[in-house]
């Protein structure tokens, strides 16, 4: 593959190209001084050194290519990146490297870095993070995701304190980004079925280190301006838009991966949006192997991982079925004489699988087609298997396959250069490169407490610096007087307990929870031996208007006289502004609605600043919460939601008044808070390798990647045999399932144990075939048991009927157990692949 050459540079510096075209940069600081040399103003604007390199003159770069000085700092990052990407990484430096083709992650969303503008939040700050933390390890991945013309919108708050929404094109040759050109055809395209004609589909690729995130678009001017507009605007548009741009994320991004790395084992779902990747890639191996699609789908749904990010039912995006029937016919077209008919394809979305008129859903599909599904917190698996548990009839909840790998933040990313300052003491350089990031790290007394107290610091300076700047450039644009613009440049005291809150602006994350008592908040911030000021920033959606109410309100108090000095809204969140934010302040404030947060990352990159987090008991913080390492809002113990308001909002201000405030101001004779800084030794130790991108990727690897990876493998083997054979074995048992039946259990009771015997009358199902099983839910005392009974002998005169035994322990009554038979293959992933279950009546 070779790349068109886009910019003409001298010889000395043409390195800056290639550098420019790396994403590294956005979290490798290294270069940052050359784009400031380069063009400090452009540089401070944009923090897009493409844009930089693109926006000097030629006069600019020749005097570049000719001051040594910059010459020998270009050499040095230059020297920097080779060793990052020519040194093996964690991942291929062991006999792992071998055990994996390769991973494709597909995301709706990426947030890279402000210079490439295609996220809206914490699902695409994350995939954003899944890249960077595999870059680091050496884990082969790639990302697929959408180029969109205009992304997700900006936001700018009116004189009336109202968010309004701007679209800003996103010009590819602006952004760090290239054209996919193959050496005998040119620019990729992928063609694209759609109704009466194919989409052609440009393949764009941005470089992220060792990993390569390849995008597609729809604005080829051979298209119709209709299918131009399919990749304009992130989760814009109708049902039908959304769900032809999720069809070009799964259908299109599959063909890509075929067409430039056939060496991919492993297809990871981020969240349902790109699901139609599994149809894709089931299609294309029945096409090349001669299989029908259902033997291809238990082929590489082996090779599939789902993870889903949603905490409530309501979120997953569904279509209605005449939306799919419209989109998907090629399905069936193409695979016409190999066992499909694109009715049995739909209902792969639907709990009902037999009610055609049921939407589809497209975190159904993603859950059916993969072999591991995923949440993304501990609570957030217990809450999905309840969610998903329409799909398992039958089955109890604690058995729903759905595990969890609990989000973490690609740390240097995240990190000042004050916390990197004492990180280096701790570990020193390459220090989250490696699993060494799972382990919890003590903050050695060769780190002081004044070291700390600097660092922190440090960071609330330049928070306090960077809101002016941004709230003067805020009020100045949005045609406020001199008089009011002047004013930015006092608020805040950089002495000062800072107060952090930022995120999606929507009801049930409660962004105004510390609104609703004004009068205990007006003392907490005018208390004049104990103040405290709060930095806010968010977005609501542009349809939310309870979320653009809830910014009005911030806005409003922001505002006011008697608070602007304490209170300031920062518009247009997004990763630069966010960086700032979890760099500086001195607690991170959160309140969402438990269990409705399904991680909430936003927490976790405080972490490595000596940030505190206060927040309600859900997400992340259910898992990371104890009384050394921050405090907790409310109890958790649930109700409706007026109650829980009420007693969340009471808990904070205890919190804050009783707590926080107090241990802050509590200074020695030094000026140093010596239990503050005690507190911020166990969050920065405990919690940051904990909660990193490097400990999520490991666990990835070694939960999801690892496993399916030998599974596809074998099920692939002999021209797909394996996998022709499950197939097979699903659909007898399908098929005879129902011809099967327990009989009345017999109890024998004696001292050390309580036996069981157990008629079980197979029908025609072999007893290979299955499993009889005692099952004991879990109760306050016990954790769910399942024991395995053995079969015996056959009943004599019976058809396919055998005795079934075992033993129950003494721990347990005999009225907790329920005998059942469940299928049982030694190389299927149950009860995922096959949720059948037949209980004792």
């Amino acid at each position: 593959m070779v790349t068109i050459p886009l910019l003409e540079l001298p010889s000395e510096i043409a390195a800056l190209q290639q550098i420019a075209l790396d994403l590294r940069w956005t979290w490798s600081h290294e270069g940052d001084a050359l784009w400031g040399h380069i063009d400090e103003k452009l540089w401070e604007r944009t923090l897009n050194p493409w844009t930089v390199l693109q926006g000097a003159s030629r006069e600019r770069l020749k005097q570049l290519s000719q001051d040594q000085k910059f010459l020998d700092k270009l050499n040095g990052f230059v020297n920097a990146r080779n060793e990052y990407l020519n040194t093996p990484g964690w991942f291929r430096d062991t006999d792992r490297g071998n055990q994996l083709g390769g991973v494709a992650y597909f995301s709706m969303e990426f947030g890279l870095g402000s210079a490439l503008p295609i996220y809206a939040g914490g699902l695409g700050i994350l995939a954003g993070d899944v890249l960077k933390s595999a870059s680091d390890l050496d884990i082969p991945v790639i990302g697929i995701g959408l180029l969109y013309q205009e992304g997700y919108f900006r936001q700018l708050i009116d004189g009336r304190g109202m968010q309004q929404e701007f679209y800003p094109y996103n010009e590819p040759s602006a952004l760090p980004v290239e054209p996919v050109i193959l050496p005998e055809d040119g620019w990729l395209k992928i063609g694209l079925e759609m109704p009466g004609r194919v989409v052609q589909l440009r393949v764009w690729k941005a470089t992220v280190g060792r990993v390569t995130l390849y995008l597609l678009d729809s604005n080829d001017p051979i298209n119709s301006p209709l299918d131009r507009g399919i990749t304009a605007k992130l989760y814009g548009g109708g049902p039908e838009l959304r769900l032809m741009q999720e069809i070009v994320l799964g259908v299109g991004g599959w063909r890509v991966v075929e067409a430039l790395h056939p060496e991919v084992e492993i297809c990871h779902v981020n969240e349902g949006h790109a699901a139609f990747a599994i149809i894709e890639r089931a299609r294309q191996l029945a096409l090349k192997s001669n299989l029908d699609f259902w033997e291809a789908l238990w082929a590489t749904r082996a090779g599939n991982v789902f993870t889903t990010h949603t905490p409530v039912a309501a979120g997953f995006d569904r279509f209605p079925a005449e939306l799919l029937r419209k989109y998907l016919p090629y399905v069936e077209g193409a695979l016409h004489g190999r066992g499909v008919k694109l009715e049995h394809v739909l209902a792969l979305g639907r709990a009902d699988q037999s009610n055609s008129d049921e939407p589809f859903n497209m975190a159904f599909l993603a859950q059916r087609g993969s072999a591991i599904t995923i949440g993304v917190s501990r609570l957030h698996g217990e809450v999905s298997r309840r969610i998903f548990q329409p799909l398992f009839a039958r089955w109890p909840s604690c058995e729903v396959p759905i595990g969890y790998v609990t989000n973490g933040v690609h740390i240097p990313t995240w990190d000042s250069a004050g916390s990197d300052r004492v990180w280096n003491k701790i570990l020193g350089k390459g220090r989250w490169r490696t699993p060494t990031g799972k382990d919890r790290m003590p903050i050695p007394d060769s780190v002081s407490d004044e070291d700390l107290w600097a660092m922190r610091g440090e960071g609330r300076q330049r928070l306090v610096r960077y809101a002016r700047y941004h709230l003067g450039r805020q009020l100045r644009e949005g045609g406020f007087d001199l008089e009011q613009v002047q004013k930015a440049e006092t608020v805040l005291d950089p002495n000062v307990l800072t107060l952090g809150f930022a995120r999606r602006f929507t009801e049930y994350k409660r962004p105004n929870l510390l609104l609703r008592d004004l009068a205990r908040l007006d003392k907490l911030l005018h208390n004049p031996m104990y103040p405290v000021q709060i930095v806010v920033a968010g977005k609501a959606h542009p349809a939310d208007t309870v979320g653009k109410g809830m910014i009005q309100e911030w806005i409003n108090l922001a505002r006011n006289p008697r608070y602007r000095n304490h209170v300031v809204f920062l518009e247009d969140y997004d990763i630069s502004l966010a960086q700032e934010m979890t760099q500086g302040v001195d607690v991170w404030i959160n309140t969402p609605r438990r269990p409705w947060e399904a991680c909430g990352t936003s927490g976790m990159k405080v972490l490595v600043n000596g940030g505190i987090n206060c927040s309600t008991l859900d997400g992340w913080w259910d898992e990371a919460y104890t009384d050394e390492v921050g405090w907790s809002i409310g109890d958790g113990s649930g109700g409706t939601a007026e109650g829980v308001d009420a007693i969340d909002i009471q808990s904070l201000y205890d919190v804050l008044e009783n707590k926080v405030i107090p241990e802050y101001y509590d200074r020695d004779g030094l000026g140093l808070p010596r239990r503050w800084l005690q507190r911020i030794r166990h969050s920065m130790g405990r919690l940051t390798p904990e909660f990193s991108g490097a400990r999520m990727m490991t666990d990835y690897v070694e939960i999801a990647y690892l496993p399916l990876a030998k599974a596809i493998r074998e099920r692939m083997r002999d021209r797909c045999a394996p996998a022709r054979m499950l197939n097979q074995w699903s659909r007898t048992l399908y098929s005879r399932w129902n011809g099967l039946h327990i009989g009345n259990p017999v109890v024998n009771q004696s001292e050390a144990a309580t036996n069981v015997v157990v008629p079980v009358y197979l029908g025609e199902l072999t007893p290979n075939a299955v499993r009889v099983e005692m099952f004991a839910d879990q109760t306050p005392e016990h954790a769910p048991e399942v024991i395995m009974l053995h079969q015996e002998n056959a009943i004599p005169g019976s058809t396919n009927g055998y005795i079934f035994a075992g033993a129950i322990p003494p721990s347990r009554r005999m009225e907790d157990y329920t005998v059942r038979v469940v299928p049982y293959h030694p190389n299927a992933f149950l009860p995922a692949e096959l949720p059948l279950i037949t209980w004792q009546k």
